[in-house]
């Protein structure tokens, strides 16, 4: 596992659950040794062992790391003292990253008193407070309504905008198709490709994306599909098998005829052109998702 993320860069790290994303962060956070290797953050080492390093992180974990019962002004002056800031300069930080997340109007409402969605971007402000060089972010649209998710987005791309290296793990590939300059996949602890969208997709040439929705044995569907020779990939989705081949037209006869092999009843299939969702399915074999 080898990358770097420039200022100004939004860096999307995925993989399939399993695949040491929570490890990597771990580490790259300082919280975790690694075994071998260092982590170095605007030119400071970052571990265990040297945790002066971690100021210039701010972590936003997928849970939430706020105090439900205080407001969302007296959690970020809170978080803000632990970071060093005080007087003029904290009052500062706190209305300057409330604004970013669009709370400078609920900012003396309780936590407990937000939704969803508010209480991930407060998340997200305590991050930003004590203007760190790389903002990690660990899935901060889990869960959100889309009113919020869009919020969330689109303060994230702003972030990168304005020079901050930004660290981003979802399991939206939307998400990633529209916030990330480039992206590394992970499987099994291992990086297995990294680029840019376009890059990544030039990796499958011609191949092609066939999604079965079906009902019955869907493991042993994409076990049968994985036999055909003109199959490069296949793996199961919520309800779906999602299929890499090189010539969909020709491989859907065989497919629905492997489908019925294995008892699985199929309502819809649709041919997708090739993207990160693509790619993603014939490096790891996973949906994201999985």
């Amino acid at each position: 596992m080898s990358f770097t993320i420039g200022m100004g860069e939004t860096y999307g790290l995925l993989g399939p659950n399993g695949a040491g994303k929570t490890t990597t962060i771990s580490m790259l956070c300082g919280v975790l040794e690694a075994d071998a290797g260092t982590v170095e953050v605007a030119g400071r080492p970052v571990s265990p062992r040297h945790p002066q390093g971690r100021g210039a992180i701010g972590y936003v974990p997928q849970d939430l790391a706020l105090y439900p019962d205080l407001s969302a002004r007296e959690n970020l002056r809170f978080f803000g003292r632990l970071q060093g800031l005080a007087g003029a300069q904290l009052d500062e930080r706190v209305a300057s990253t409330l604004e970013v997340v669009g709370l400078a109007d609920r900012a003396d409402d309780r936590i407990d008193a937000y939704s969803g969605g508010m209480k991930r971007r407060a998340n997200i402000a305590a991050g930003l407070l004590h203007e760190p060089r790389l903002l990690v972010l660990d899935e901060p649209t889990v869960g959100v309504d889309p009113q919020s998710r869009t919020a969330i987005l689109d303060a994230v791309a702003a972030l990168g905008g304005e020079g901050l290296a930004v660290l981003y793990t979802t399991h939206y590939m939307e998400e990633a198709e529209r916030l990330c300059d480039r992206i590394g996949i992970m499987d099994a602890g291992r990086l297995v490709a990294e680029g840019t969208r376009r890059e990544l997709i030039a990796r499958l040439g011609t191949a092609s994306h066939v999604r079965i929705d079906g009902t019955g044995s869907l493991d042993a569907f994409a076990d049968a599909a994985r036999r055909l020779d003109i199959v490069q990939h296949a793996g199961v989705g919520d309800g779906t098998v999602d299929v890499t081949v090189a010539e969909p037209r020709r491989a859907i006869a065989a497919l629905v005829e492997a489908a019925e092999r294995a008892g699985v009843e199929v309502g819809s299939i649709e041919v997708v052109e090739p993207d990160l969702e693509t790619v993603f399915l014939h490096l790891t074999g996973k949906a994201l998702r999985d």
